[in-house]
């Protein structure tokens, strides 16, 4: 009996299981139709869509980074290319100079000191004097810029020749010792430098299209005689300046009307006009375009001697378009001329000059000259007389 009832129990199952395998591709065509969709919550039909999304999105992000990077090495390659074309050297730091007061004072400031020498050629070191003397003060905070002029004759403690002109330290020991004069003598912390010739500065007003400068009639009477020794030496055109007032002065006119020195004012009205022609530069160089800005860039770095870095100079391109000459200043303010061996200008007095300094350039108005800027104005009184 047990049998009996086995058997149909086995059969049953037995059909129960032949039905199943039957009916199994109709079950898989309705989980494909209707039970995928039921048994898929619209939460993670979305999830399941989001998940899709952003691996698009990533591989977007991975080309357009990619293509980021190729720019960005292009980019520094040519940069590069073209900064090896400066004539570089390193300085120690340890040896400019720079007391730990004025490196506590002027953290905010980063000071580069322009040099301009009378070189006939391309050397650029010892033996030249610098005539142009100019300190770049950037304000890292506000971007703005203070062009400082040193006039050449300034008596001042140059180390290792005593009290002399300060146009000779550059001569004496080139960069590092014009450097070191600049800091002793102001309580600077200058690191950094730039020399050039006239010879450059005149390719480079050539190169932006001519500077636009107003010639006062006084000036014209000087200028062409100027023009004409700077076209000898560059071999660039001599052509003369006509007529005074504002107009386009190309390289040698602007180099012309930077060394004059016979009008009134003499050598500091001479180094105001400097700084005149490098303004007018910076405003020109401005408003170009990025192949016209390649143009100027591959004639002057050849000229240009100095120790600024790569990445320095990659760390001012971001705010070179905000960057703003805000003012202009002759130093020193008052000043005696005294005939010894030659002619010097004696800053009356050393001490009050470097405060007056640091009062209108850093915007420090208690500001307490160092003991050594101290020292060297008593040697200065005691060898000239000048106090007041």
């Amino acid at each position: 009996m047990s049998g009996k009832h086995e058997m149909p129990k086995q059969s049953r199952f037995g059909r129960n299981k032949r039905e199943k395998r039957r009916i199994e591709p109709k079950q898989r065509e309705m989980q494909y139709r209707n039970e995928r969709p039921r048994n898929m919550s619209g939460k993670n039909m979305k999830n399941r869509k989001s998940r899709r999304g952003l691996k698009i999105f990533g591989r977007i992000v991975l080309v357009l980074l990619i293509i980021l990077v190729i720019l960005i090495g292009i980019i520094v390659g040519f940069i590069n290319s073209k900064l090896g074309k400066m004539q570089q050297v390193q300085l120690n730091e340890e040896d400019l100079g720079i007391s730990q007061q004025a490196e506590e004072n002027l953290s905010e400031y980063r000071n580069i000191a322009l040099f301009g020498v009378d070189s006939r050629d391309s050397n650029l070191g010892k033996g030249n004097r610098s005539d142009c003397i100019i300190i770049a003060s950037l304000n890292n905070k506000t971007k703005e810029v203070k062009l400082i002029s040193v006039y050449r004759d300034t008596y001042v403690n140059i180390e290792g020749h005593g009290l002399d002109k300060i146009t000779h330290a550059y001569s004496y020991g080139e960069a590092p010792l014009a450097i070191k004069t600049l800091n002793e003598n102001f309580d600077l912390n200058i690191t950094e430098f730039a020399t050039v010739n006239f010879d450059s500065v005149a390719e480079a007003v050539n190169a932006l299209g001519g500077v636009t400068i107003n010639v006062t009639n006084e000036e014209l009477k000087y200028i062409n005689d100027y023009i004409d020794e700077t076209a000898k030496v560059t071999g660039l055109s001599n052509k003369k300046v006509t007529s005074a007032g504002k107009q386009t002065l190309n390289g040698v006119q602007a180099v012309a009307y930077s060394r004059i020195r016979y009008t009134s004012g003499g050598d500091y009205k001479r180094t105001e006009r400097m700084r005149t022609v490098i303004e007018a530069m910076i405003e020109k160089f401005k408003t170009k375009n990025i192949s016209e800005m390649n143009q100027i860039i591959d004639q002057i770095l050849p000229e240009v001697y100095t120790n600024i870095t790569s990445g320095d100079i990659f760390s001012l391109i971001p705010s070179v378009a905000s960057l703003k000459v805000t003012d202009s200043i002759g130093w020193p303010y008052e000043t005696k001329g005294i005939t010894l061996d030659r002619w010097y200008g004696v800053p009356v007095t050393l001490e009050s000059n470097v405060k007056q300094l640091h009062q209108e350039a850093f915007g420090e108005p208690d500001y307490v000259p160092s003991d050594r800027v101290k020292e060297i104005s008593n040697q200065i009184i005691q060898k000239t007389g000048y106090t007041n």
